[in-house]
């Protein structure tokens, strides 16, 4: 397979070294690459593009021949490079691509984690996922400068409070986003999963108060779980919120328009529209 190179993202192919499942809905799959000594980020919340083959093929089909162009990029936009290439290719061939985070980056060996949410009804991606075995060819689009605009966890200077919410599909980055701060930093947390059985302990150095909510124990709603929280304005709150779109604008509303917190002081990602898939929901942005 060839690859494609253009700063501050890249092409790297990879394939499985081990998995490990973390929970019923959650798997870490852990991949290796030649080339992965070129993959740098500085971790956080890092944003990857994967493509992964459709069943029966031994790699996913991406026309790298044709050029480069991301999907974010006005060369994508316009048509240009293996981006439209890729598009134009029959479903059952075109190589799926999804969007995850990264959870960690090792050196000697290089080695890169990305946990998979496993969801009912299973999509391409999940199907993979629990399913992946030593050896298994996938390939990601992912950074070759370690600060680069895929990383959107970014607490302004001032920052006295750390508030964090996110469903499973958001964990892998919440957690990477709590080993990352450094000591002292106050840290306000709501984490949400389907299971009592995905709960992870998490290691942190920060001065970190996490809540794990369990759909299937019947937590209350992200909204209600967070809005009795003592959150004064004094603490300069920076707000970071991910998962499924719904609840992200639904969160979004209460901290700047119940809370009054400065726009520009949250961030927020929908990483997953309830009942759209991937390919529908980036058709909507186009």
């Amino acid at each position: 397979m060839t690859t494609a190179v253009a700063a501050p993202f890249r092409f790297f192919s990879l394939q499985v070294v081990r998995t490990r499942r973390l929970g019923p809905s959650l798997v870490r799959v852990t991949f290796t690459g030649a080339d992965l000594h070129a993959f740098h980020s500085d971790g956080r919340d890092q944003s990857l593009s994967l493509f992964l083959p459709h069943p029966g093929q031994a790699e996913p089909v991406v026309p790298l021949e044709l050029g480069w162009g991301s999907p974010r990029s006005s060369e994508a936009e316009s048509g240009g490079g293996w981006w439209q290439a890729w598009r134009e290719l029959p479903d059952d061939v075109r190589a799926v691509m999804r969007s995850y985070t990264l959870r960690a980056l090792r050196r000697d060996p290089d080695e890169i984690d990305i946990d998979f949410a496993l969801h009912t009804p299973a999509g391409p991606a999940s199907r993979w996922a629990s399913r992946a075995a030593a050896g298994d060819r996938v390939l990601l689009l992912g950074p070759a400068i370690a600060d680069n605009r895929a990383i959107r966890f970014r607490p302004p200077e001032d920052t006295g409070l750390v508030v964090l919410w996110g469903d499973e599909t958001a964990v892998p980055a919440a957690t990477a986003v709590l080993e990352s701060l450094p000591p002292g930093t106050r840290v306000r947390a709501w984490l949400e999963v389907p299971h009592a059985g995905d709960i992870q302990d998490v290691e942190t150095a920060a001065d970190a108060e996490i809540t794990w909510l369990v759909r299937h124990d019947g937590s209350p709603a992200a909204v209600d779980a967070v809005r009795d929280a003592p959150l004064p304005a004094s603490d300069a709150p920076y707000v970071w919120i991910a998962g499924e779109s719904g609840r992200v604008k639904e969160l979004r509303r209460h901290f700047v328009g119940e809370r009054g917190i400065d726009r520009r002081r949250v961030t927020f990602v929908g990483y997953w529209r309830r009942g759209l898939t991937e390919e529908q929901l980036r058709a909507f942005g186009e």
